[in-house]
């Protein structure tokens, strides 16, 4: 006998994972989706109280109050995750990393101490000749190995996706490692990976006093290769590296090869790269330190351009100039928050810490410093549509905090508040 259908109603897709009793949702939802949130916006997106989080796979599927949960759809096959009242939010990004290399410079740190400046040391054959050293000595595995390490610590920190730039090899071979090494370390864990190519991160030994020359070398010689294993092109727009019109020339270039644009800029002196970079459409302008209210409105024009702040930099390198954060928001420029983890100017994978800094020497509120380490750090990296935010249909990548209110998260200074991480929809455990 054929039964109609409609006598047996389709039972309800179960919950994959259910976040229940978060006290504090800080959903990031609720400004403009279309671009990065500038001004009123950073601080203008909802939380929610007594709230949850339910995901298909790894998709977020419905978002609400406690009382909105639809407990048809948790199943025993359902991951429970009881927040207990705790804040919950969407996992951290970070935009601005120097992930792959090898050694460490801590015997620099000391001449720092001793009053050397960071030009000083870099012009003395340290600084970053001295990493590149370093990493053209060391095996693939080597490489993979100290990413591998240095991601494992980043989850525990609650960071979801990271960019991995390249940049201590100056030579192809070593540079092409860099890349491969970045891309294999993403598969091999859960974090993900963006690997952006930095090989114009400073003049190599080889090409001292040529630096056009060996821009031109990497837009011929290196580039064409990379397409479809970095996303990005960055390079070092500063004394000591590289001047804003052969940055120009670079850059153009790699737009012109289809790579997403990138610049370090003003970090020491105020040079006019960053204005350069978001008129040619980069999706960030990094460091920012020395950058003039003339060209923040120049960057702000552009609408889309993130200026990612670094302020863990000038605190290791102990300098007194941070980036003008407040003149920035008030400017409306999109604002994101990095630590710049690097083997010589920031040894520090704390995104917490970052963001407490940035509130207290660069003028952020506390809303505005997390929109900075979510969803507008995903706008960085050219991610918003995927991640930085609890709405439904994006991935699933949380953090439940060992915190009852998120006025906290900037107070315990230098603390991890991470308690449980979920990326992807799967509930991630400490290894």
């Amino acid at each position: 006998m054929q039964l109609r259908a409609s006598l047996f109603p389709p039972c309800p897709v179960p919950y994959s994972l259910l976040i229940r009793n978060c006290g504090q949702l800080l959903t990031l939802a609720g400004g403009p989706t279309d671009r990065p949130l500038t001004g009123a916006a950073l601080t203008d997106w909802q939380v929610l109280t007594d709230a949850f989080v339910a995901c298909e796979g790894e998709r977020i599927v419905a978002v609400g109050p406690m009382a909105a949960l639809d407990e048809a759809k948790v199943t025993a096959e359902t991951v429970v995750v009881d927040a207990g009242g705790r804040v919950v939010m969407p996992g951290l990004v970070e935009c601005h990393t120097h992930l792959v290399f090898a050694g460490n410079r801590a015997q620099e740190f000391q001449r720092k101490l001793q009053g050397e400046s960071y030009l000083d040391i870099l012009a003395s054959g340290g600084g970053i000749l001295s990493t590149v050293r370093a990493t053209r000595a060391a095996s693939e595995a080597e490489l993979l190995a100290n990413a591998l390490r240095h991601l494992e610590g980043f989850r525990r920190y609650g960071i979801t996706t990271l960019e991995a730039k390249s940049g201590y090899g100056l030579d192809k071979d070593t540079e092409l490692r860099l890349v491969r090494v970045a891309r294999e370390a993403g598969r091999r864990q859960p974090v993900r990976v963006v690997p952006t190519f930095l090989g114009a991160h400073v003049v190599p030994p080889e090409y001292k006093g040529r630096g056009a020359a060996y821009l031109d070398f990497l837009a011929t010689e290196v580039l064409p290769e990379l397409r479809g294993e970095a996303e990005f092109v960055d390079i070092f727009c500063e004394e000591g590296a590289f001047s804003v019109p052969d940055s120009r020339r670079y850059l153009a270039r790699a737009r012109e090869l289809g790579f997403g644009l990138k610049i370090h800029a003003e970090q020491l002196h105020d040079l006019g790269g960053s204005a350069m970079a978001a008129e040619l459409g980069a999706v960030s302008v990094d460091h920012c330190d020395y950058l003039n209210a003339a060209d923040a409105g120049r960057i702000a024009a552009a609408g889309a351009t993130v200026a990612v702040l670094l302020p863990l930099v000038p605190l290791f390198l102990r300098q007194s100039t941070y980036a003008p954060g407040r003149q920035l928001i008030e400017q409306g420029v999109p604002v994101a928050l990095s630590t710049d983890f690097n083997p010589g100017s920031c040894p520090s994978k704390n995104l917490w810490l970052a963001l407490s800094v940035a509130c207290l020497k660069m003028g952020f509120t506390l809303k505005e410093a997390v929109a900075a380490v979510t969803l507008n750090a995903a706008w960085a990296l050219n991610r918003a549509a995927e991640i930085g935010s609890l709405v439904v249909g994006k991935r699933a990548d949380m953090l439940v905090l060992d915190l009852r209110d998120y006025q906290e998260i900037p107070y315990w200074l230098g603390e991890n508040p991470v308690q449980q991480v979920i990326i992807g929809g799967q509930a991630q455990q400490d290894s």
